[in-house]
């Protein structure tokens, strides 16, 4: 998985592409969310367009990723998840849970 950090004002972007599986995306991930939180980031978006794949253990370092940043006071907004991306986080019932947006304007407003 490769990662590019951008800037929207006060929110920290996160273009993800590849994959988002067991022993490449997954860890890389933990340590991106991990790094986002030590520099203090608050509002995070973590753009999915470009990740093709995602597994059981990518899918646990989302929620993971998501749920430190709530304890850290952060907050993090999903978007544009490819179709097979999108049917995993529906099998799995995290659409709810987690904060999923079609835009990066969306995303942002989100905000408030």
């Amino acid at each position: 998985m490769q990662v590019k950090l951008r800037e929207s004002g006060d929110v920290v972007i996160a273009d993800l592409s590849g994959q988002l599986v067991a022993g490449t995306g997954d860890e890389e991930l933990n340590g991106l969310i991990n790094k986002l939180l030590a520099d203090g980031h608050q509002k995070i978006v973590l753009n999915l367009g470009e990740v093709t794949r995602l597994d059981s253990s990518g899918l646990g370092e989302l929620v993971s990723g998501v749920q430190l940043a709530k304890r850290f006071g952060s907050l993090v907004r999903l978007i544009r998840p490819q179709p097979a991306v999108r049917k995993v986080l529906e099998i799995a019932r995290l659409l709810p849970a987690l904060d999923l947006h079609e835009t990066e304007k969306e995303a942002i407003e989100a905000f408030g």
